[in-house]
């Protein structure tokens, strides 16, 4: 069976076909295949999407095109682009700046990548090319999943099941997601001072810099109370998300009021495609990974492994090569959807950290969205400004090593990781 859903999904991809419905069209196959009603793929389906820690998905999704609309990103990158100043390649930094504080609010790279693009690219085309702006978005836009709160740790927090917490793997990416920013902002300051691209804004002012935190400021406390909430118990993911949709409609009525009733069909609209090509992924990769269950697969693939290596540090690099090479090929959520109920479970047998092997997953099929040929932020910037995806691509790879470099960072010294989870008790 297990044979059947691998050929039928990649004949659908290959064919174009969205990931989703490839994956519903192998689970038909399989289940009809194996004799079963069909009805246990809507009962699958269901099972699957009946999950609260899940609704924080289109929630986050929801309050990150409300900020869009409220047009709040104009006040975090005036604030940003005042701590800059005059530097090499300091709107470029700007941008990297911005992408920080948007990833703490969005959890989401393509959602970041089309607010950074909308609000930034008039201002980058007039001091840099296109190809490089796309490649600075699209690698700023990358932290949203990283810096929590973050859909991609949601999803595999729900496919890992209990072995790991949504709260711990938050926890996990701050120091990670930092580390990554600061590097993203020296990378560009090192390539713009050696291709001599001019100077941008104005002298570092002290005065002028609490003026735009003033002005920002109410906007930076949204994911200090969304994520310190979760932290602290106070509130679940789902409701912090929920909270995050509250307080975006608040500050785009009453503080930057851009926000009007007649954007809100729209904004909705927009935030449930979003969120239905994830639920869909999720809905029928369950009735594969059902059948897969039903196969024995993951027990298979842990007697395959072990009798491998038996070292845990061996099997980590293993996993995280695999992962490249997926994240190169497949969207994302697939990815997780389909990997992660095979491989957690392998790592517990190894007695690996579960929030560390969960960052790492994680943090390779993110840095995936930025590789060659199905890097999914490359198009979206591509749609975006209209650049050739070759330009982008070229420009974008210096930005691409140096997460690959986080990655390794984060392999062979575990504490950038765990250091923070374990200090709040996770």
């Amino acid at each position: 069976m297990t044979i059947t859903a691998i050929i039928v999904f990649c004949i659908f991809a290959l064919l174009g076909m969205p990931l989703a419905f490839a994956l519903g069209f192998a689970s038909l196959a399989v289940l009809y295949q194996a004799d079963f009603e069909l009805v246990v793929l809507a009962q699958r389906m269901l099972h699957a999407m009946d999950s609260f820690p899940l609704m924080a998905i289109p929630l986050f999704m929801l309050a990150g095109e409300l900020m869009v609309k409220a047009d709040m990103m104009d006040r975090l990158v005036a604030f940003a682009n005042s701590l800059v100043g005059r530097v090499h390649g300091g709107l470029a930094n700007v941008t990297i700046i911005a992408g920080t504080i948007l990833a703490s609010v969005t959890g989401a790279a393509v959602a970041s990548a089309s607010a950074l693009g909308s609000a930034l690219v008039p201002a980058l085309r007039k001091h840099y090319p296109d190809g490089y702006n796309c490649a600075v978005i699209a690698s700023a836009a990358n932290l949203g999943p990283v810096i929590p709160p973050s859909n991609a740790m949601i999803v595999y927090a729900l496919m890992a099941g209990s072995t790991v917490s949504v709260g711990g793997l938050f926890m996990a990416g701050i120091v990670p997601g930092l580390i990554l920013a600061a590097g993203f902002m020296g990378l560009a300051s090192w390539i713009s001072w050696r291709r001599k691209y001019p100077l941008t804004g104005e002298a570092f002012n002290a005065k002028n810099a609490w003026l735009q935190f003033r002005r920002a400021y109410i906007i930076i406390l949204m994911p200090i109370i969304v994520v310190g909430g979760i932290i602290g118990g106070i509130f679940t993911a789902t409701e912090g998300a929920a909270i995050a949709v509250v307080y975006s409609l608040l500050i785009g009525f009453l503080v930057t009021r851009k926000l009007k009733c007649s954007d809100i069909p729209g904004i909705l609209f927009r935030a449930a495609v979003s969120a239905s090509m994830v639920g869909a992924l999720i809905a029928f990769a369950s009735t594969v990974t059902f059948v897969l269950t039903i196969d024995m697969v993951p027990q298979q693939l842990a007697d395959w492994v072990l009798s491998l290596t038996s070292d845990p540090m061996v099997f980590i690099w293993i996993t995280m090569a695999l992962l490249v090479i997926v994240g190169m090929f497949m969207e994302s959520n697939a990815a997780y959807i389909m990997l992660v109920p095979l491989f957690a479970p392998i790592a517990v047998n190894f007695g690996i950290d579960p929030i560390w092997f969960g960052f790492l997953f994680m943090y390779n099929l993110v840095v995936g969205m930025m590789t060659p040929p199905v890097g999914v932020l490359f198009f979206v910037m591509s749609g975006i400004t209209r650049t050739p995806m070759g330009a982008i691509v070229k420009e974008s790879m210096p930005f691409v090593i140096l997460q690959f470099i986080v990655l390794a960072l984060c392999v062979i010294f575990p504490g950038i990781v765990t250091m923070l989870p374990r200090a709040l008790g996770f």
